[in-house]
C-alpha cells in the first residue's frame, strides 16, 4: 500500500508520477524500495486519471453496505424504498408476540419420535 500512497501524494502535490519521484517519496518515508514494484506501479498508472478513480471510489459502497459519503455530501438525494410508509403506520399491538407461533410446536415434533 505504501507504493499507492506515494503515488497519491505525488498526484496531490502536482508532481509527475515517475520512477524517480516515486522512489524518492518511498525512501523519505523509510520504505525499503523494490525497483520492480515501482516500475510496475508507474506502468499501471500510465493511462489512469487518479482524481477520477478516487472520485469513483469515494462513491462506492463500503464493506458494511452503506455509502462511503453521506447523501448530502455527495449531492445525491436518496429515494425511500416503496412500502416503508405502510410499515411505519402499522400498529405494533397487531403484531404477534415472538414465541406464540404454531411453527414452534411443529419444529420439535420429530424429536420425541427419535428418542422413543
Amino acid at each position: 500500500m505504501e507504493y499507492v500512497y506515494a503515488a497519491l501524494i505525488l498526484n496531490e502535490s502536482g508532481e509527475e508520477i515517475n520512477e524517480e519521484n516515486l522512489t524518492d517519496v518511498l525512501e523519505a518515508a523509510g520504505v525499503d524500495v523494490e525497483e520492480s514494484r515501482v516500475k510496475a506501479l508507474v506502468a499501471a498508472l500510465e493511462d489512469v486519471d487518479i482524481d477520477e478513480a478516487v472520485d469513483e471510489a469515494a462513491g462506492a459502497p463500503v464493506a458494511a453496505g452503506g455509502p462511503a459519503t453521506a447523501p448530502a455530501e455527495s449531492g445525491v438525494e436518496e429515494e425511500e424504498p416503496a412500502g416503508d410508509d405502510e410499515a411505519a403506520e402499522e400498529d405494533p399491538a397487531e403484531e404477534e408476540p415472538a414465541g406464540d407461533d404454531e411453527d414452534d410446536e411443529a419444529d420439535g415434533e420429530g424429536l420425541g419420535e427419535l428418542f422413543g
